[in-house]
């Protein structure tokens, strides 16, 4: 039987948004891996590797070119059983890098009744039947825009930023303003949704005109803070880097309705189904369910689907740290203490949903070891940082910066380190045993 350790192939997506040449993380793994159709290219961006067996992109088995959807679908046992027979013979999640250069799509994710519904309506737009919650967890500083701002954040920006306020109406406006300042909370959704929706519906003539208007306050450094984190030089500089990838574009004046989030490496935020955000810039790991379905409203010139987005998204609206995702010590791997320094940590972030969890494992000297325990289901790990080997069992495999592996389920792996610092992300799916999971935390 195959030892369960598979060094893969994994493809690199060019898109408008990424980081052009060696400045893109994504290409620079992607090179990393010997490949006759790969190479990069100093003024090609390259936006993300795809680590999995989305049919969009599958990965490959490095030494026979195989499909590791053929891998897997041949050999339950690779998987475990019950991921197999639950996920039809494919990964339940998809692994990503992403390496972000200009500000990419603001956006939704279907949930799993809607992400049907639109796959058999339009199939063209939407591929797949699949929801896709979704984590980021940064690699090199990160900006990003993540769900609604708090209401009296959005109040203030409605009555300090006229030509937001213009786009959105008076009514709206004013209905959100009433809310922000209630102790009630029962209407507040409901007027957030007509807010939002009559900015996004905005005749796209008037919406260029206004943001002339915007953009001069953003160099004036007229726009106001007001109650949220955000500084006025921050709020301006924005709008104006953003006008600069998307000039006159609706989200110019999203911004105002959104959380700007900036996080550092090693910190991670977590997105579930209809939950609104966009990226802005950084290099970031991603981890989904499988599935490659988008709701698109803005900063894209993709196909946009303006009110499917604003009739589905949660319009939760609360502080931006209420989305980060708080890792916790990971209890099922043994460190070497002999050669394993303070500062590192393997470290494990747990969404609330079955399809997915990531390991972020830092070693932070020569000869440190990390021994993990066997899962019950598949895994997928990526070194971004340093290097070292991996073993399972009697095979053991180099490890670098860039390089991909497929872990079987219930193999115990051993990752170690060969010199200052090796940083690896572990992304894995198990549902036989819940406790391992999340750490009976």
């Amino acid at each position: 039987m195959q030892v369960p350790l598979i060094r893969l192939q994994c493809g690199c997506n060019s898109y408008e948004w990424g980081k052009k040449g060696k400045d893109s993380a994504a290409a620079k793994y992607a090179a990393a891996t010997p490949s006759d159709s790969f190479s990069i290219q100093e003024d090609k961006p390259y936006a993300e590797l795809w680590m999995g067996t989305h049919p969009s992109l599958p990965s490959k088995d490095l030494t026979t070119g195989r499909s590791l959807i053929d891998l897997v679908s041949d050999n339950e046992a690779l998987m475990g059983t019950d991921i197999t027979a639950k996920y039809n013979k494919k990964l339940p999640f998809l692994f990503k890098v992403l390496s972000i250069a200009k500000a990419l799509s603001i956006q939704a994710h279907p949930n799993k009744k809607l992400a049907g519904e639109l796959h058999a309506k339009d199939p063209k737009n939407y591929p797949d039947d699949n929801h896709k919650p979704e984590m980021t967890l940064a690699i090199t500083p990160f900006e990003g825009l993540c769900g609604f701002r708090p209401l009296k954040e959005i109040a203030h920006f409605l009555s300090t930023v006229k030509p937001l306020r213009e786009l959105v109406g008076e009514a709206e406006s004013k209905g959100l303003e009433e809310v922000a300042t209630s102790s009630s909370s029962s209407d507040a959704k409901p007027h957030l949704k007509a807010a939002f929706s009559s900015l996004m519906k905005s005749d796209r003539k008037l919406v260029a005109e206004k943001s002339k208007d915007l953009l001069e306050l953003a160099k004036s450094g007229s726009i106001s803070p007001g109650p949220s984190v955000n500084t006025s030089e921050e709020l301006c500089e924005l709008v104006e880097r953003c006008n600069s990838q998307f000039p006159e574009d609706i989200g110019l004046f999203v911004l105002f309705f959104l959380n700007y989030v900036k996080l550092q490496p090693g910190q991670a935020m977590y997105l579930k189904a209809d939950d609104i955000h966009a990226y802005i810039s950084g290099d970031i790991i991603e981890c989904m369910a499988s599935s490659d379905n988008v709701i698109r409203a803005g900063f894209t010139p993709k196909f946009q689907d303006v009110n499917t987005l604003t009739d589905i998204l949660t319009y939760d609206h609360d502080p931006p740290e209420q989305q980060l995702l708080k890792p916790v010590d990971y209890p099922y791997v043994t460190l070497n203490d002999k050669a394993y320094s303070s500062g590192g940590d393997s470290l494990l972030y747990d969404p609330p949903i079955e399809e997915f969890a990531v390991v972020r494992t830092v070693l932070k000297k020569t000869g440190a070891k990390a021994t993990f325990e066997g899962l019950s289901g598949p895994s997928i790990l990526i070194c971004t940082t340093g290097s070292g080997n991996i073993s399972v069992g009697p095979k053991t495999e180099e490890l670098k910066e860039g390089y991909v592996y497929f872990v079987g389920a219930t193999a115990e792996l051993v990752v170690e380190s060969t010199g200052e610092e090796l940083v690896t992300f572990r992304a894995f799916c198990e549902i036989d045993d819940s406790t391992k999971k999340n750490g009976q935390h």
